[in-house]
């Protein structure tokens, strides 16, 4: 009986962290990196736990996975925008200077 006591409460441990994960919206593949490296959690437990999650909660993590994806897109975003506005300001810099001589 200990035996799947234990197991049973190692899982709810794999579960909790993967919460955890979520929390900081990491994909799948970034939850089971970050378990593997840092709790020393094998990728096959919490692949498992994450597809019985995913079964259990259908409309939580399609609406989680599409919300990833938006952010994502305005985050790249966001970076073509600063990127643009600090090649502006470089080019700007560059003709002030060219024009003072």
């Amino acid at each position: 009986m200990g035996d799947s006591s234990s197991s049973a409460s190692y899982i709810r441990m794999v579960h909790h962290l993967i919460e955890k994960c979520i929390c900081f919206n990491l994909s799948k593949e970034e939850c089971i990196e970050a378990l593997e490296k840092h709790a020393n959690i094998n990728p096959v437990v919490t692949s498992t736990v994450w597809k019985e999650l995913e079964k259990e909660n259908k409309e939580f993590f399609e609406t989680y996975n599409k919300d990833r994806v938006e952010r994502n897109i305005e985050a790249e975003t966001m970076q073509r925008i600063q990127k643009m506005l600090s090649d502006a300001a470089a080019t700007a810099v560059q003709l002030a200077g060219e024009l003072a001589w």
